[in-house]
C-alpha cells in the first residue's frame, strides 16, 4: 500500500480534509498528516447562505496533525495530499512547504489539491507553469500568476495532479487520485 502525506494546518476545510483522510485509511493506505507543529487542528466548515457572495465560515471538529513539516521528508512518501479551506494561505509561508511540494512535481508523484490549495503552488517554483489546473474561483488569479491555466471544470486530471473546485467534487477527487497511487 502506499504512504500518502497531508499537508495542512489550522482552519483546513474540514470535508477536504476529513473525505480525503478517512477514504486512504479504507483503502489501507498509511497516512500522515502534517502541520506547522504537531498539534491538534481546527478545522472549520465553509458554506454558501442565500443572497450572500461568498462563503461563510464556522468552526468544526478537531483533527491531530501526527507531525510538523519539519519532520517531514518528503522522499518516503508514494503521494501528497493538499486540502483547502484557508489553511493554504498560511501553511505557504513556511519554510519546509516549498521543498516538500516540489519533491513531488520533480518526482512525479501524485498531487491532490482542492479548493484553495492552489495557493501553496504559488510559492512553489515552476509547479504549476504550463499546466491545467482547477481550484476554487477565487484562485485563479494565484493559479495564472505561478503560470497554470485555470480551468474552470469543477475536476481535472492532468498527469501526476489531480485537483478539484471544492467539496462537493470530493469523490471524483479522491477516485482519481486513488488511481495514480502505487
Amino acid at each position: 500500500m502506499a504512504k500518502v502525506l497531508i499537508l495542512s494546518g489550522d482552519a483546513v476545510e474540514a470535508l477536504e480534509i476529513f473525505y480525503p483522510y478517512y477514504r486512504l485509511l479504507e483503502e489501507g493506505h498509511e497516512v500522515t498528516i502534517a502541520a506547522p507543529t504537531k498539534k491538534k487542528l481546527q478545522t472549520v466548515v465553509h458554506d454558501f447562505e442565500p443572497g450572500m457572495d461568498t462563503f461563510t465560515e464556522k468552526l468544526a471538529y478537531g483533527l491531530d496533525a501526527h507531525a510538523s513539516f519539519s519532520e517531514i521528508n518528503p522522499a518516503e512518501y508514494d503521494g501528497l495530499v493538499i486540502p483547502g479551506g484557508r489553511a493554504p494561505e498560511y501553511i505557504r509561508l513556511e519554510k519546509e512547504v516549498p521543498a516538500i511540494v516540489q519533491h513531488f512535481f520533480e518526482t512525479n508523484k501524485p498531487v491532490a489539491a482542492i479548493c484553495h490549495a492552489a495557493l501553496v503552488f504559488s510559492v512553489v517554483p515552476d509547479s504549476v507553469r504550463g499546466r491545467q489546473l482547477t481550484a476554487y474561483t477565487t484562485c485563479r488569479p494565484e493559479v495564472e500568476s505561478a503560470g497554470g491555466q485555470y480551468i474552470k471544470e469543477p475536476l481535472h486530471v492532468e498527469g501526476n495532479l489531480v485537483s478539484a473546485h471544492a467539496w462537493p467534487g470530493l469523490p471524483g477527487f479522491m477516485r482519481e487520485f486513488l488511481k495514480k497511487l502505487p
